[in-house]
């Protein structure tokens, strides 16, 4: 997989997950017991920090995106579902992936791989693009949003986001191949916390997900 982050200058730290072999099943009881854990501990104490929390929506605000209301990011609503003891079970990849964005306080992306074509481009949504997000066929507006494409080194088709993934990228029931990318501002996150949040997603999905191969990345 090649891995291109185009927002590197802008502040934006990058982690990539690629995990073949993975199955999409219900979480096991072990899982959900491991998430309850951390939703109650969320419930009980004040989190992200602030300087995560607003390290983030600065960062998101760099291509001129506004982080608020509907389109805050993915962990935040995350935060607040966990407070307000709705927090989702959907299946045990995307669980783990939660779970993830719920310990660590980043917004992460969890796409098909197949649907990549062997490239990942992070790079801002241009004027006029968006896509569909929901079964419903409600689109997002990505203009100045930062986007992680496929299909392409340079630039490629936008299929995720910090707010939210597109339909055509998320995982299916037949999916094998799953890439999880968590996004953070450098200025508060640093390389060496990035490689223990992208070893914690290995360990999770190889336990709970069946994945066999494993690849990581920094960019």
């Amino acid at each position: 997989m090649e891995v291109v982050n185009q927002l590197k200058a802008q502040g934006l730290l990058a982690g990539v997950v690629l995990a073949e072999g993975v199955s999409v099943l219900p979480s096991p009881a072990s899982l959900r017991a491991l998430i309850d854990r951390l939703v109650e501990a969320r419930m009980a104490a004040e989190f992200p920090p602030a300087a995560l929390k607003d390290g983030v929506r600065n960062l998101l605000r760099r291509g001129g995106f506004k982080p608020s209301g509907r389109n805050k990011p993915a962990s935040e609503y995350l935060v607040q579902a966990a407070r307000e003891g709705r927090f989702p079970f959907i299946n045990n990849l995307v669980d783990i992936n939660n779970y993830l964005s719920l310990r660590s306080g980043l917004p992460i992306s969890l796409l098909d791989a197949s649907v990549l074509s062997g490239s990942i481009c992070i790079r801002c949504g241009q004027p006029g693009e968006q896509y569909v997000f929901n079964e419903s066929g409600q689109s997002i507006n990505l203009a100045g949003l930062i986007c992680v494409c496929g299909g392409a080194p340079e630039a490629g088709v936008p299929l995720g986001n910090p707010i939210k993934d597109s339909m055509a990228g998320k995982l299916k029931p037949l999916t094998e191949s799953a890439a999880g990318i968590i996004y953070a501002p450098s200025d508060v996150v640093s390389e060496a916390e990035m490689e223990g949040f992208l070893g914690e997603f290995s360990a999770l999905l190889g336990e709970y997900g069946g994945a066999q191969n494993l690849v990581q990345y920094i960019a």
